[in-house]
Parts: structure tokens; sequence; C-alpha cells
């Protein structure tokens, strides 16, 4: 009987752990990816090889360490007028302590799994420290000055294409479709208009697709990575990196590393209107984005940052958003309850077969 009792035992626990809620894990990008974007045939070796430094803490030291503080230099968080170590030190103790903090992580210090897959993430390109935070219980931020555009009122700001740059294996009218879209989410919720012009050079948002360094001094680095970056207000320029595999839709492209096209769209616009990179791993402003993702919905952290520079579209209502966040926590939490439920109903099914 006592052998029967630990049977059951360890099936409850089972279960119990089973029945926790899941998310999907991001994805991390194999190691030699290679795809054709074009006329470009482009192996991905961007942060790959980060996996080695895993559980890595103060005092280490890990052959290549330095790459990976390049990297955290790269987006802000260690000064780049230093000879970088492959030794784990203080000071770049205190910058992954920076780095787990901005973006929602567990702060331990150390080269934790979540921290690495995190690194190792697609992402946007703009740097997480050029940014005023300036608040204690929000999480949105903005770039230094809190700049923001002032052309007239109410704000009319004209969108174009570039004439050269663009990928020719989305069509576009898709390509239209999809950016009309992620305008419209912005405008949706602030008194700020966005119509799309032909004539490229005079808009006040400029869009196209390049190729490793284009001449803004921030280079495409290949597959994933930086995905695509965008300059604060009023600069207006939006570059995506043509290197990606974009997609409009999943179901036609089934590259395990297509990036959604509207889903970038949304996040870039952000910055375009001022914002800066958000700790919330759920809003559109967070800096990081798995492959085959989608995630153009803006939160609640995203429209409070953004209405704070402009105040809000008279038609938007606040409750509105909150019911839809709420529904999804809802459902995540009804889902949890079911199946907490069904295994109550399992643990007293076997305590009657086994006590019977």
């Amino acid at each position: 009987m006592f052998r029967f009792f630990s049977y059951f035992c360890y099936l409850y626990v089972y279960f119990l752990l089973r029945s926790r809620p899941s998310f999907p894990a991001r994805l991390i990008p194999d190691s030699m990816t290679v795809i054709t974007t074009g006329t470009h045939n482009t192996s991905n070796a961007t942060w790959h090889d980060f996996t080695r430094f895993l559980d890595a803490g103060q005092g280490s030291e890990v052959t290549g360490m330095s790459e990976l503080k390049k990297y955290l230099n790269r987006f802000g968080y260690l000064p780049g007028n230093v000879n970088f170590t492959d030794i784990f030190d203080l000071e770049f103790e205190s910058a992954i302590l920076a780095y787990q903090n901005n973006l929602g992580l567990p702060v331990t210090g150390k080269l934790d799994a979540d921290t690495i897959s995190t690194i190792m993430s697609p992402r946007c390109g703009v740097s997480d420290k050029t940014t005023d935070s300036l608040h204690v219980t929000k999480h949105y931020a903005y770039f230094y000055g809190k700049p923001r555009w002032t052309k007239g009122s109410p704000i009319a700001l004209t969108y174009s294409f570039s004439p050269e740059n663009m990928i020719d294996y989305i069509s576009l009218d898709d390509i239209k479709i999809v950016f009309r879209r992620a305008f419209s989410r912005w405008a949706s919720v602030i008194p700020v208009n966005f119509m799309e012009v032909e004539e490229y050079k005079s808009a006040d948002i400029k869009i196209g697709w390049y190729h490793h360094d284009h001449g803004d001094g921030e280079p495409f680095d290949g597959v994933l990575g930086v995905l695509a970056h965008a300059f604060s207000p009023e600069n207006g320029r939006f570059h995506l990196d043509e290197a990606e595999t974009w997609a409009v839709d999943f179901d036609k492209v089934k590259s395990r590393v297509a990036v959604d096209l509207e889903s970038v769209a949304t996040h870039e616009i952000g910055h375009i209107l001022g914002l800066a990179h958000s700790s919330v791993k759920e809003a559109v402003m967070y800096p990081s984005l798995s492959p085959r993702t989608k995630k153009v919905d803006l939160k609640i952290d995203d429209v409070e940052g953004v209405q704070a520079l402009y105040g809000s579209n008279p038609n938007f209502k606040f409750s509105s958003l909150m019911e839809s966040e709420n529904s999804i926590d809802k459902g995540i939490g009804i889902k949890c309850r079911i199946s907490i439920w069904s295994i109550s109903l399992l643990v007293g099914a076997l305590l009657l077969f086994l006590f019977s």
C-alpha cells in the first residue's frame, strides 16, 4: 500500500506542475541559419555563441566574453572608451544588473538562462540607454530631452517609402496595408494623424530597407540580431534590416526565422513619436521580439507613455483598453483554475481507487 501511495504522490506532483499556465519560450536562433533574402545570402553569426557564458558570475573568465561586453556597450550599458577583457569584473556585473532591471528580468547580476536568452533574442537597434526614465511606478521611457513632434495642432505627419530601398518579395500594396494599420494604432490613442505621400524627400517619416552599413552610423548585422531602428523626433528616419525574412502572414511564410513586419513597424513608430524602450515584456515598446511572433496591440504602458507626450485622442477610452487586458488575464486565470480542478478530480478518483 505504501508503494501505491508513493506512486500516487509522484503522479500528483507531476500533473500539478503540468497544470501551471504555460507561455511560449523565447526562440534562440540557430547558430548558422542561412536564408536567402532578395539577392543576399546571409549566414547568422549574431550573438549565437553567447550560450557559453551561461551561469558565469563575478570573477569568472571565459574566452570571448569581450564580445558580450561589446554587445552591452552597443545598447548603452558599458562605456566604449575601454579595452574589453574576458573577465567578469565589477563594471560588467553592474552592466548586467542594469540590463536585467531595464528588461524586466530577475535581477541576479549573473548570466542566468533568462538573461542569456533575452540577450540572444532579435531586437530593436535603438540603445536602451538613450532614455529619460522619469517615473517610479511606470515603465515607459523617453529619449533624452523628451523630444516630440510639434508640427501644428492637431499634428499631421506624412510618411513615405524609399523608391530605391525596398524588398520585392512582399507586394508594395501589402506593405502599405501593414504600415497603415500600424500607424492607425498610435493615431487611435493620441491626437496625431498620419498620411502616406508619394514625395519621399519631403515626407516627415522616411521608411526603407537597408543592408549592413548604410550611412547612419548604425549598421545592421545580418539575419536576426538587430531587426530595425528608428530615430527620435523630429528626425523621422525608419530603417529595417534587408537581411531579415519579413512576413505579413506566417501561414504563407514557413521560415523559422521569419519576422512579423507589422509588429516591428508598430514598435519603431513608437520611437518615431518619442518613446524609448519599456521594461514591460508585454508592451509593444519592449526591445526584443522572437521570430514568428506577432505583437501589435498597444498595452497600457505604451498608451500612457505616448499620451504623456501628446495627450489623448478625444475618441479614445482607457476603460476599453483596460477591459481588454483584464479579459486576457482572466482567460489565463480560468485556464489555470480549470487545470487545477481537473487535477483535483484525478486525485479524488485515485484516492477512491486506492482506499476503497
